[in-house]
C-alpha cells in the first residue's frame, strides 16, 4: 500500500524539462525583461574558495565578468568588495566572533579587461592574511566551518547598486551564475586521493517514508567536487518504490572532522515543489581525523542530512547513511 501511495504522490516527477543555454547576451535580456535594466556580476571561474588550515598561502580568488544594459540611464564605474566574518564553532558557554562586513576595497571599471564575449572582466584575490587583518580575528581563534564572506557590489553611475539582494533564482543558477556573495571556508586538509571511488551504502536512520533513500546495498562512485574537500556521487532517489527517476548528483563536505551537507540539493522527485537534502537539523556525521585534523581513514564514515528539508512531502526527518569502502 506505501509503495502504490508514494508512487501516486511522485507520479508528476517523473517528467522533466531540460532546457539548452545560450550565449551570454541572450540570457542577460531574458532573465532582465520584466525588470528595471541593470546590471549583474558573473562568476567566470571561481578559482579558490577555501582556507585549509596551515596553508600560507591560502586565500579567496576569482575572475568576475560584468553584465549590463546600457540603453537606460546608467553604467557600472565601479565595483566595491566588502568582507567580513562568521563564526560557526561557537562553544558552549564562549563568545561569538562574528565581524560585521565592511568595504575593504573599490575596483574602478578603467581597470576591467575585455573578455573573450566583448565583455568587461576582472580578478580578484585576497589572502587569508589579509582578511584576519581586515577583520581583526586572530588565527588561532579559526576552526574548521567558519566562514569569511566576500561581497561585491555594483555602483551605477545613476547612483544605483546591485548586489545579492537583489538576487533571483534564474542570477544564481549553474549557468548564469551571479550569486555577488561567495563564503571562504575555513577546513582541513584532504587528500585528492581519499573518500574517491567506489562505496557501499547502508542505511542507518531511514528517510521519509520510513525509506532506504538511496536503496541499501547500492553502489556510489565518489569523486571530487567543486572544492578540495567537496566529494560527489549519484545515485537514485527511492529507488526501493520503482517510480522511474533517474539518479541525481548528491554533494557533501569534509570539514575537519565533520560532514556537512549543503543545503537545496535536487533529489529529482516532488509532491509539491521539489523535495530536497539540506544539513541535519540534529547531529552532523563525522569522518576520521589524526591528532592534526587531517583525514587518517577514509574506510568508513557516516552522512546525516535532512531528507526533504523544506518539507515538500509534510514532513522532513534526520536521515543517516553510513558509506563503506569497496
Amino acid at each position: 500500500m506505501m509503495k502504490k501511495i508514494v508512487r501516486n504522490l511522485f507520479a508528476i516527477s517523473s517528467i522533466f524539462f531540460i532546457g539548452s543555454c545560450e550565449d551570454s547576451d541572450k540570457v542577460f535580456d531574458q532573465v532582465t525583461s520584466d525588470v528595471t535594466r541593470g546590471a549583474v556580476l558573473r562568476t567566470v571561474n571561481l578559482i579558490s574558495n577555501e582556507l585549509p588550515i596551515g596553508i600560507a598561502d591560502a586565500g579567496f580568488s576569482a575572475q568576475l565578468e560584468v553584465q549590463e544594459q546600457t540603453d537606460d540611464n546608467g553604467e557600472v564605474t565601479s565595483v566595491e568588495v566588502y568582507v567580513g566574518f562568521n563564526d560557526n564553532t561557537v562553544e558552549a558557554g564562549a563568545n561569538d566572533l562574528d565581524v560585521a562586513e565592511g568595504l575593504i576595497a573599490t575596483l574602478p571599471a578603467s581597470d576591467f579587461t575585455i573578455g573573450e564575449f566583448g565583455l568587461p572582466r576582472f580578478d580578484y584575490s585576497i589572502s587569508l592574511t589579509e582578511m584576519l587583518a581586515f577583520t581583526g580575528v586572530n588565527e588561532l581563534d579559526l576552526f574548521g566551518g567558519d566562514q569569511f564572506t566576500v561581497r561585491f557590489e555594483l555602483v551605477m553611475s545613476d547612483g544605483r547598486r546591485f548586489t545579492n539582494t537583489d538576487n533571483s533564482g534564474t542570477l544564481t543558477g549553474n549557468f548564469f551564475s551571479s550569486p555577488f556573495l561567495y563564503t571562504p571556508t575555513v577546513v582541513c586538509f584532504v587528500g585528492a586521493e581519499q573518500f574517491i571511488g567506489d562505496y557501499s551504502v547502508t542505511q542507518v536512520v531511514p528517510g521519509i517514508f520510513a525509506s532506504n533513500t538511496w536503496g541499501n546495498g547500492t553502489t556510489v562512485t565518489l569523486s571530487v567536487g567543486e572544492t578540495s574537500v567537496q566529494r560527489v556521487f549519484e545515485a537514485v532517489y527511492l529507488p526501493e518504490f520503482g517510480i522511474g527517476n533517474g539518479p541525481r548528483a548528491f554533494a557533501f563536505d569534509l570539514i575537519c572532522g565533520n560532514i556537512d551537507v549543503p543545503s537545496g540539493q535536487a533529489s529529482g522527485l516532488q509532491c509539491v515543489g521539489g523535495i530536497t537534502f539540506g544539513p541535519p537539523e540534529a547531529t552532523r556525521g563525522t569522518y576520521s581525523v589524526d591528532a592534526t585534523l587531517i583525514a587518517d581513514d577514509d574506510s568508513s564514515f557516516n552522512i546525516v542530512f535532512r531528507d526533504d528539508e523544506s518539507d515538500d512531502c509534510g514532513g522532513g526527518v534526520d536521515a543517516e547513511v553510513q558509506l563503506t569502502k569497496l
